[in-house]
This record gives structure tokens, sequence and C-alpha cells, in this order.
């Protein structure tokens, strides 16, 4: 056997990793990422003032406008806060991943006898920790503030799960920006200018009716508007409609379609 296919060989063996060590490996890489967070504890200020400070500013604004007072408000306003601030939440995901990229981190981690897959998908695994937060106190500050939701707990914690899933889903797209894109500020800004228009231009806030005709058919398609509707079904009545199926499918094509593009791309890049 020639030394070219012998050192062939070798390289193969070296890259192949079992799935039990993948997985460990993510965790690992996931463990790693609390670390930071425990200390530089500013990276959660988007996830723990952001939520208390959306509900006060649109609660108070809006909610006699549309509602008539503010705990009218509340069952409308608390499921769209939210979902748009856990789903901002996830272009964390792909800044962080573009700068530590930057700095060479990932570099690093080539040279660890560790899966190549594993700095991703723990980076992807320890950011549903920021999901979580986000969430409990989106809901803790709603019940503040009167929220009573009639769903009961289960399905709230229901609906919890389902933005988290579908936040999970979504930061592969900001994933795949972050490995393709040159700077940390332009994956925020190709990021926001993608999420911007479907997190407003959505039923998060006021009711679609109120809307300009030529705009309700772009809400009603917007798979921001599902999603926001299936939590305000579980938290309200605690009913399980079309909508939860629609947002969990569109997770699933999400995942299906831009894991694969952003391993591929981080697998040549790193």
């Amino acid at each position: 056997m020639s030394r070219m296919t012998k050192l062939a060989g070798e390289r193969q063996l070296k890259n192949y990793t079992s799935f039990g060590q993948t997985l460990r490996n993510s965790l690992t890489m996931a463990y790693r990422g609390l670390l930071k967070i425990k200390r530089t504890p500013e990276q959660l200020f988007d996830v723990t003032f952001q939520p208390i400070i959306f509900t006060l500013m649109f609660t108070y604004i809006f909610g006699g406008a549309i509602s008539g007072d503010v705990k009218s408000y509340l069952p409308v306003i608390i499921p769209g806060i939210l979902v748009q601030t856990v789903i901002t939440t996830s272009i964390v995901t792909g800044v962080q991943l573009r700068e530590d990229m930057d700095k060479g981190v990932f570099d690093r981690f080539k040279s660890l006898p560790i899966a190549r897959i594993a700095p991703l998908a723990g980076a992807l695994l320890a950011d549903t920790i920021r999901y979580t937060i986000a969430t409990v106190l989106t809901f803790a500050m709603g019940y503040i503030m009167g929220l009573r939701p009639e769903g009961g707990l289960g399905s709230v914690a229901l609906a919890g799960l389902l933005v988290i899933a579908c936040s999970w889903a979504i930061s592969w797209i900001f994933a795949f920006f972050g490995v393709i894109s040159r700077t940390a500020s332009s994956v925020q800004g190709i990021s926001m200018l993608v999420l911007f228009p479907l997190t407003f231009l959505s039923n998060a806030y006021v009711p679609v009716e109120t809307m300009p005709k030529w705009l309700q058919w772009f809400v009603n398609v917007n798979p921001i508007s599902h999603l926001v509707t299936a939590v305000r079904e579980l938290c309200n009545t605690g009913t399980a409609g079309w909508d939860l199926v629609v947002s969990l499918i569109g997770a699933a094509i999400i995942v299906a379609v831009f894991a694969p593009l952003t391993v591929r791309a981080y697998m040549r890049r790193t």
C-alpha cells in the first residue's frame, strides 16, 4: 500500500466519529457556551431586559387603543411579545458563531480529537437556554401585569416549548449566515433585514382586520402569524389548532433545508 493511500486512510479514520462521540462532544461544546454566559453575563441582556421593556412598552402604549384596557390586551400581546423576543434572540447564534470563527477559535478546535461538527452543534444547543430564559421572563412579566392564561399551566408550558423549538429551527438560518458572512456586523444586518418585516408585519401586536387590504394577505401567510396564533390558542383556550401544525411543519422544513446547507458550508470553512 502506497504512503499516500495510507495517509488518506489515517485521515479518514481521524475524521470519523461515532454518533455517541459526536453527541458527547456537542454537549461539551454546549457547556462551553454556558460557561461563556456565566463569565460574561451581559450576553443575557437581550433575553432579560428586552422581554420586560417590550412587554411594558407595547402593553401600555397599545392596550387602551386596541383592546380598551391593559388587562384585555394582555392575552393578545404576551404571545406576540414572546414570539418576537425569542425569535429575535436567535440572531445571536449567527453573530457569535461568526465572532468565534473570526477569532480563530474554531481553528483551534480542529486540532482537538473531537467531531468537527461539535462546535456548531454545541453553539446551537447552548442558545436554547437563552430562548428558555426569554420565554420564562415574558410569561412571568405577563403574570405580574395581570395575565391569567385560561388554557392552564400545561398549555402554557407547551406554548413555550413550541416557541423554543421554532426559534431553534430558525437559528439554523442565522447560523448559515454566520458561516458564509465575512463579519459579525454583516450577519446582524442581514438577519435583521430578514426578521424585521416578518415579526412586525404579523398579527403579533394588532388585529389583522385593522390593516390595509393589500397588507393582510402577507400577514395571513406570514409564518410568524401562524406561530403567534398557535401560542394564543394554547395559552388562552388550551386548544391546539391548525396553526400549531403549520408552525411545526414550517420548523421542520427550515431545519431540513438549512441544516445541511449550514453543515456543508461550515465543513468547507473549517
